[in-house]
């Protein structure tokens, strides 16, 4: 269960804080897009975790499937379900997203220790009881993943409607922010 914590360190504790975006509008725009970017990347990793745990549901399904149908074995299937939720396109509610997961190990470590006795690298081996056990966990840990998500991207739409309008009422322009960005490789150089 992911938790938010008042005045926590974290960045989802940051992103999801009631005064994350409190008088956005009078904030530099520069500024209004580094919060928008923060919580773009914390809604990227909960995307990846979320597809991670989506992989570990799919695998214990395909043996539970297996069990009952006497189809292939799960490591038949590995590759499939794998591309299909850890390394394929990030999918929901359709956003496109520019970030790459900043906290993959943290991730896989956390999606590894909600079951940290069961070992899903033979899930043949798992009673009914211990695969429906692993399920139950990440079911309940994804929904607590998109819930976040879903908060996250309040935030973010919000930040984005605010830049928008901006542009739209012309208090920022595009020249401006050519040139902050030009600026701003000439620092990294």
């Amino acid at each position: 269960m992911i938790e938010v914590r008042p005045g926590g360190r974290r960045r989802i504790d940051r992103v999801l804080a009631p005064d994350y975006t409190e008088g956005v509008e009078q904030r530099p725009l520069v500024e209004v897009r580094e919060l928008r970017d923060e919580a773009a990347q914390e809604e990227t990793d909960l995307s990846y975790l979320r597809r991670l745990l989506h992989a570990r549901i799919d695998i214990v399904r395909a043996e539970q499937e297996r069990r009952s149908s006497g189809g292939s074995a799960v490591v038949d299937q590995l590759a499939t379900i794998l591309s299909t939720n850890a390394v394929g396109p990030a999918t929901g509610l359709g956003r496109y997203q520019t970030h790459e997961p900043s906290r993959a190990d943290a991730h896989q470590r956390h999606v590894e220790a909600l079951v940290s006795d069961v070992d899903l690298s033979d899930v043949s081996k798992l009673s009914d009881d211990r695969l429906g056990e692993a399920l139950e966990t990440f079911i309940s840990e994804e929904a607590s993943v998109s819930v976040r998500r879903r908060e996250v991207q309040v935030v973010v739409d919000k930040l984005n409607a605010e830049i928008a309008s901006r542009y739209q009422r012309g208090s920022a322009s595009v020249d401006e922010l050519l040139a902050a960005e030009r600026g701003h490789h000439r620092r990294k150089s």
